[in-house]
């Protein structure tokens, strides 16, 4: 029994002095925290990191170095910032933390494997990197993918250089155009192969083989070669092993899981419209970037919410890649604006300050050697629209939409000829076959109103344009590969039912005023016409002239707005053709016809320079009554709403307060100029008189 007693009292200190020991003991470390949860909704501030706005192959620090087409872009664990360099380049560029540009390989358009600055690519499209440091490159214009090792060499891991569809030994294998590459943690390497509308993978072993997509592209969530997509563009991986892919004509993100299955994670219908990149955080949130200058950023329960690209955000021009950091910092590449921007969230209740986005706006213009799109390229044509030009829709609204381009008159089948060498840059280069608006983008030039790419009877030109047809052998489409080239002066259709070639210079957006490459033989020594000054009040409605001739205005309120209507014509027009005005402004004189002080020049608030990229501007720009106002009438009617301001990007309601004057008698003076500098005459002055 003592014994008993002796070991259960044993027990009862020992547990005891356990307890001491354990509570006496540190905690053992916590866990690292894992990365936070990525916020939704935030506010971008965007940064420039790279490019001057200019296209070019200049080296060095970051604001002063030069793109020709960023077009895909990776971050490695360091920050260093790869970029596949386009256009003429045909570089793989780095942007270094410190800012610093480089080249890690390429050097000339065309496809050669060895040391990376003696090695060539063909318009090399997207980058994906692996844990090792190894670059993978769709390199797009030569249908393969290339790799570049640690030690710089650059080989090819994939693809024959020719156009193709094969599957089989990475040697033999044939792509048609790949512009997405990823690759994932056990080395397998998959490839969007654009324009076979395929999802392709180089295993380890070098076999290829194909995962979805087939013979014709289609919008079919399912397995294997049984689904289908319509011109993948890029890829990304997420943190589960799916696939993502950015289906470009079906306006949507499709999911490409490790099981093999196709389905759509993102269909269209909301913000986002013509993918072009994405790239997926560590908790599944998505952000995107479409052919419409947008940034969306989508949540793991498929709410799209807009970082850039909705007013009053700004837009990019063509934002074609992004990537983030280790921590999770959303880099962009801009590739129509030669430039690379970083997007932070701004503070709760901060403004961002104003983006430097789009291309400079003294960028050089395309080399046109003063070329007309029309035979003879170096002979006369009429001029029959002007950039700015307000226009209407077919449902009665005269003021729909501003004139983004330079109209050219032409016979309906007469073919359409490139002004410049140029090179396709954008996946989405010609649209709406068939339609009205029918087009073909060349670099930063549009060709719009023809039948991109075929003769009259919808023949093809040569094999570059790919005509894709539905079952009932209608045509769908014109495609014609990123990197193709063309020469001036080559065909590249014929005018549609329009009976002119409207030509457009500048990415969308962002578009300039084209009479600036300068036609040969284009002359303009005809003087605008003005018809008249007028006011209006805070409702739109006209302010009358009294019986003195006199227009009454109160010295108090919310201020008038001066309308000045006016229009102008070129050297050779016929006498009907109505065009509009380049610049138009307003000056305040006291009775005796002297400039109050601010007013010895005209403000010209209104400068068609280059299209503002706010929709609002038509309304903003004109006044009612603007454009053609009576069904079946040939009259435009160009009424500038002169103290509003539209002009370098920018647009602004204004109006003319006249508080700080006295009462008394003045003049509003309009003036309006056409490119060549050509002031308007005619009616131009408004007496007024301001009241006590």
């Amino acid at each position: 029994m003592a014994r008993a007693y002796w070991a259960a009292g044993i027990a009862v200190v020992t547990a005891a002095l356990l307890a001491w020991t354990f509570l006496d003991a540190p905690a053992p470390p916590a866990p690292p925290p894992g990365p936070p949860p990525t916020v939704l909704g935030w506010t971008a501030r965007i940064e420039a990191l790279a490019g001057d706005g200019v296209a070019g192959a200049r080296e060095g620090a970051g604001m002063q170095a030069r793109f020709a087409d960023p077009n895909g872009m990776a971050v490695d664990a360091q920050g260093v910032v790869y970029v596949a360099d386009a256009g003429d380049n045909n570089r793989i560029r780095r942007i270094h933390p410190d800012g610093r540009v480089d080249t890690l390989a390429g050097q000339g358009e065309g496809w050669r494997d060895g040391p990376a600055l003696q090695a060539q690519f063909h318009t090399p499209s997207a980058i994906a990197l692996d844990a090792a440091g190894t670059v993978y490159v769709a390199d797009t214009g030569n249908h393969a993918i290339r790799r570049i090792g640690r030690d710089g060499t650059v080989s090819t891991l994939a693809g024959d250089g020719q156009r193709g569809f094969r599957d089989g030994p990475a040697g033999q294998a044939r792509f048609d155009a790949p512009m997405g590459v990823a690759v994932d943690a056990g080395g397998r390497v998959f490839v969007a192969d654009t324009y076979n509308d395929r999802i392709r993978v180089i295993e380890t072993d070098g076999q290829v083989r194909t995962l979805a997509g087939g013979e014709v592209p289609g919008h079919i969530d399912g397995a294997g070669i049984g689904a289908r997509l319509d011109t993948p563009v890029s890829l990304t991986l997420d943190g589960q092993g799916n696939l993502l892919i950015a289906d470009l004509f079906n306006n949507a993100i499709r999911q490409l899981a490790p099981n093999g299955t196709l389905t759509t994670r993102v269909a269209s219908g909301g913000l986002l419209s013509g993918p072009l990149s994405m790239v997926v955080t560590h908790d599944g949130v998505i952000y995107a970037s479409d052919i419409n200058g947008r940034v969306v950023q989508i949540s793991a329960h498929g709410h799209q919410l807009a970082l850039a690209g909705v007013p009053p955000q700004p837009r990019f021009a063509r934002p074609t890649a992004l990537a983030l950091d280790a921590e999770g910092g959303l880099y962009l590449a801009d590739a129509a604006a030669y430039r690379v921007h970083r997007l932070r969230a701004l503070g709760e209740g901060k403004v961002a300050p104003p983006a430097l986005v789009g291309p400079a706006p003294d960028a050089p213009l395309p080399a046109t050697g003063g070329r007309w799109p029309l035979a003879p390229q170096d002979g006369w044509h009429e001029v029959v629209g002007t950039l700015g030009e307000v226009r209407g829709n077919f449902s009665g609204e005269s003021r729909h939409h501003l004139h983004g381009g330079f109209d050219i008159r032409g016979d309906v089948g007469q073919p359409v000829l490139a002004i410049a060498d140029a090179k396709v840059s954008s996946p989405a280069a010609s649209w709406a076959v068939g339609g009205q608006g029918e087009g073909l983008a060349l670099d930063t030039l549009k060709y719009i109103h023809m039948k991109v790419g075929r003769d009259p009877r919808d023949r093809p030109l040569d094999a570059r344009w790919q005509q894709l047809r539905d079952a009932d052998g209608n045509l769908e489409r014109i495609r014609v590969r990123r990197g193709t080239r063309f020469q001036a002066g080559e065909p590249l259709g014929s005018i549609n039912r329009m009976a002119h070639v409207h030509l457009s210079v500048g990415a969308s957006g962002f578009e300039r005023n084209a009479v600036a490459l300068g036609f040969v033989h284009y002359a303009d020594t005809v003087a605008p016409r003005m018809t008249a000054v007028s006011l209006l009040d805070d409702l739109e409605q006209p302010l009358a002239a009294g019986a003195d001739g006199r227009v009454a205005v109160p010295r108090q309120g919310p201020g008038v707005q001066i309308v000045v209507e006016a229009w102008d014509q070129v050297d050779r027009n016929l006498p009907r053709r109505r065009l509009g005005l380049y610049q138009v402004g307003y000056q305040i004189l006291d009775a005796q016809g002297h400039p109050l002080p601010g007013y010895e020049q005209p403000r010209f608030n209104i400068v068609f320079n280059r299209m503002p990229p706010q929709d609002s501007a038509t309304v903003v720009a004109y006044a009612p009554d603007s454009g053609i106002t009576v069904h079946g009438s040939a009259v435009t009617r160009f009424r500038y709403l002169v103290t509003n301001t539209v002009r370098d990007g920018l647009v602004e309601t204004g109006r003319w307060q006249a508080d700080a004057l006295p009462a008394g008698d003045y003049v509003i003076r309009g003036s309006a100029r056409d490119y060549s500098g050509n002031e308007a005459t005619g009616p131009r002055d408004l007496k007024i008189t301001l009241l006590p």
